[in-house]
């Protein structure tokens, strides 16, 4: 949620599942959680499964005994967008799923794609309410680790946010709807609130992962309003180019958090 004082709640940014599938699995590999622990965070009350390349499926449980050997190390999160593709592999299915989705985990030689949300014109009946991960092959070339520290990506949020909020002020009418933008400026000087990290990272990591978290929960309801928002088509591109920057850093961030080496 926002931070008190504030009067409207933040939805679960985009990248939240392979954010919390990243970091469980990765604590999972280093020792210092149980496969049931990473089970029961990933998965809470819902039903997950994996769809694999030849259209057969299992459970999440069931996939994630194949990556039992893989490295904490080669576990890690990837968060593209469009016209970014950093910490994605070569051309390839997985690559092409996780841009779609703006989300994915990496696994070692493989990868994790949670697919769209379910079709929301279908009858609730008819809807199935779990997570279906497609499971891609990577190319043959390792994956691409970014080499963004958690000092430099906090630096990257801390100067994005700053400037985020000046050019809304300089925009006047085309401001964020009664208290975001209050709170997108209280933020400058909280830690926010992100999921929960397991053990093994650092008080650094987990601050940087909540605030980052929180930062994009907000963008994603900014760009979802339109009451007391811009009032024309350029006042519209201005704000969106004033939370560009600001987006881009806290995708970065929240990856460097979650990808961050863990404390044994």
């Amino acid at each position: 949620m926002l931070p008190r004082g504030s009067d409207q709640q933040v939805p679960a940014p985009p990248g939240l599942r392979s954010a919390t599938l990243a970091a469980w699995a990765r604590a999972w590999r280093a020792g210092l959680v149980s496969f049931d622990e990473v089970l029961d965070e990933t998965t809470g009350d819902e039903d997950h499964l994996v769809r694999h390349p030849d259209g057969t499926e299992d459970s999440l449980s069931s996939a994630l005994v194949a990556f039992a050997k893989v490295s904490p190390d080669d576990v890690r999160v990837v968060l593209p967008a469009a016209g970014d593709p950093r910490g994605l592999p070569g051309p390839g299915p997985f690559t092409s799923a996780a841009l779609l989705a703006g989300e994915g985990v990496v696994l070692g030689t493989s990868g994790l794609v949670p697919e769209a949300e379910p079709n929301p014109h279908l009858h609730p009946d008819d809807r199935w309410a779990g997570t279906c991960w497609l499971a891609q092959p990577l190319p043959p070339a390792p994956a691409p680790v970014e080499p963004l520290t958690l000092a430099e990506a906090d630096h990257d949020l801390t100067m994005a946010l700053t400037e985020a909020v000046g050019a809304l002020r300089d925009l006047d009418v085309a401001r964020l709807p009664p208290g975001l933008a209050k709170g997108l400026a209280a933020l400058r000087g909280s830690d926010g609130a992100g999921p929960e990290l397991p053990a093994g990272y650092s008080a650094r990591a987990r601050r940087l992962s909540a605030r980052a978290t929180t930062i994009a929960g907000v963008l994603a309801l900014a760009s979802t309003d339109t009451s007391g928002s811009a009032v024309n088509a350029f006042e519209a591109s201005a704000r969106d180019a004033a939370f560009r920057p600001l987006a881009t850093a806290a995708r970065r961030a929240r990856a460097a958090a979650i990808n961050s080496p863990l404390e044994r």
